[in-house]
Formats: structure tokens, sequence, C-alpha cells
């Protein structure tokens, strides 16, 4: 599986969210008759555009050569389509063009950023880079979400973890929440990267083993969740609420910083506290502005890993 078909994934990114709209969420009569596929026609679909039906085909198809901004629009409106959708979507239609195959570089975590992330003692932080590998997690984070470092470089993903570790589906208490947060972010990511080998190898490997990621991933949802809510089942400390929020680099917005609190007063705050008095001594720092692994894989820890909890993502 060398890379993802761009034209395959228009049309099924089409299809799933015209299936998803009935005649009467968009002012169409519905006059009872059965319908061969769920949601909306093609014929439907192309009178909400104001575009002709052969050309709606052939774009369904994937030969959207050439096809307008305002064309793009026009779909994503009769769509119902929200903004991390309609951009999607015009990844997929209008993709960069290809440049020649290059291996991609090493994403680095600065040292200025590992530094920041060693000083946020007792708020739980990683750094998540492309394919929400994890490439760089403080102390605090390691005693909530477990021993990151304990894993191999390889291993070190957001949404393996989550469909692959065990202890991950012990550790979220809304397990099937996450599961559609991280494929839907994957999907996001899949589109303005859809020639990206170990995306599709990653793909390939959770296909094969896991029948819930195969279903959210045919759902072809889409989605950038940057602030809310986890509910976790810590083996140590039990049930833990925490509030995140994702802060993407400027610079580099493949890396985004992701950062957990408790409310204050609460007996989440309680509980952090109480992780971070067990925290392992041990626990040390990877070398300043360490490259995330040669072929790049996830970067080594960056502040330390915790004991006590198993991997979670």
């Amino acid at each position: 599986m060398d890379q993802l078909d761009q034209r395959a994934e228009l049309g099924e990114f089409l299809r799933s969210r015209r299936a998803r709209l009935r005649p009467e969420d968009v002012g169409l009569p519905d006059y009872g008759r059965h319908r061969r596929v769920p949601g909306l026609r093609r014929e439907e679909l192309a009178q909400l555009a104001g575009v002709s039906v052969a050309y709606y085909t052939r774009l369904e198809q994937g030969n959207g050569q050439n096809v307008s901004a305002q064309v793009l629009d026009a779909i994503a409106r009769a769509l119902r389509l929200d903004g991390t959708e309609t951009a999607h979507l015009t990844h997929l239609a209008r993709p960069a063009p290809r440049r020649r195959r290059q291996p991609p570089r090493p994403q680095q975590v600065r040292p200025g950023l590992r530094t920041l992330l060693e000083a946020m003692e007792g708020v739980p932080a990683y750094l998540v880079g492309r394919r929400q590998d994890v490439i760089g997690w403080n102390r605090a984070a390691a005693e909530v979400f477990g021993d990151f470092g304990a894993l191999p470089a390889a291993e070190r993903n957001l949404v393996r973890m989550v469909f692959l570790d065990p202890a991950t589906a012990e550790l979220y208490a809304d397990w099937e929440c996450r599961a559609c947060e991280v494929v839907s972010n994957l999907r996001m990511y899949a589109g303005r990267h859809p020639e990206d080998e170990q995306l599709s190898a990653l793909v390939g490997e959770l296909s094969v083993k896991n029948e819930e990621f195969r279903r959210l991933w045919a759902a072809h949802t889409v989605a950038d969740k940057t602030h809310g809510v986890k509910r976790l089942r810590h083996p140590l400390v039990g049930e833990l609420s925490l509030s995140f929020q994702t802060l993407r680099l400027p610079d580099d917005p493949e890396q985004a910083l992701v950062v957990y609190h408790a409310a204050p007063g609460s007996p989440s705050e309680d509980a952090l506290r109480m992780l971070s008095s067990w925290a392992s001594p041990a626990a040390a720092c990877s070398p300043a502005g360490r490259a995330a692994a040669p072929a790049d894989g996830p970067a080594g820890p960056g502040a330390g890993a915790g004991a006590g909890a198993p991997p979670g993502a």
C-alpha cells in the first residue's frame, strides 16, 4: 500500500456526505418513493449545487480536474459541510502539485519546547507530529497516559495505541468517542498528505487488525477537535476528568502541543497531585533537539517516562 488513491478518496468522501442528507434536510420534497441509495441522489445534489448531473457525476467518480473553487464551494454548501470538511474536500479535489518523492525530514522537538515540557510540572502534556505520532512528552503525561518510552519508537502513535493497545481501551472511559476523534483527525491528515507511505502502512495495518477502525475509516468523517474533556479510568487513582487544549506550532503546523488540566479543587486535581508525588525520580530527559527517528519515526521522550501506568494514548 504505497499511497492513498486521491481520486477514490474524493469519490468516497462525496458519496458518504451525500448519504447522510435526506431530501427534507435540504428543502426538497420526498414523495415517499423507494430510494435505491441512502440520502440524496446525485441528481438532487447537482440541482442544489447548481451544476449539471454529468459534471457532478464525473467529480464523484474522481474526475475533477480543474474544478473551480466556486463549484467546490457550491457543492460544500449543498452537502452542508462544515469548515473542516470543506477544507478536506478542497484538498481532495485540488491537491497540491506532486513533487519528486523524497524521504521526509525527521521531525525535531525544539530545545526550547522540550524545556517548556519539562517545566510544566504536574501538567500532563505531549507533542504530536505527523500521523499523530507522539514525539515528545513530560513526566506528568507519562504518569497519566503511560510510559511512552517503554514502547518501541514505531508504536508511539495515538491512533495505533487507541486501537491496538488493550491498556488504552481500559484507560478511556469514553473510548468510542476517542476512537472517532483520532480517526477523524487522521482522515484530515490523509487529505493533505495522500503520498505519505507511512500513513498508508498505518491505515493498512489497522484495517487488517481492527474491525472498528475499518468501520470508522470507511465513514470518511473528518474533524479537528482542538479542545474538550477526556474521562479516564486510571489504574492507580481511578476516575479522572481532564480538560485539554491543542496548540499548533505557528512555524510547524504538523506539530501540536496537547495540554491537560483538572478543574481547580476537583477530585481529579487531587489525583494528579497524588500521581506527581508517586512519580519515579529515575525518569530521565532525552537529549535536547534529538531527531524523531531515522525514518521519520517518533522522537524520544520529551522530558522522561513515568512509572506505574500502562501505555495509553
